[in-house]
């Protein structure tokens, strides 16, 4: 379950990324906006990487020719 709330919250920031990226352009470039825009890229990449880490198993070992 918290594998996937992190990617959950990980499309949601990027949706946020974009959608503030967009009204930058578009909206006469807002310096609110843009601190919308890094705030959430950041967001984004944290619990992305959150939820990637999650889905590698920890417990059994891979080898290379597998």
């Amino acid at each position: 379950m918290k594998g996937a709330l992190n990617g959950l919250l990980a499309l949601v920031s990027l949706l946020i990324a974009a959608g503030s990226f967009y009204m930058y352009t578009t909206g006469g470039g807002s310096a609110l906006w843009l601190a919308g825009l890094a705030v959430f890229v950041i967001l984004f990449l944290v619990f992305g990487g959150m939820f990637l880490s999650s889905r590698v198993n920890k417990t059994e070992e891979i080898h290379i020719t597998e």
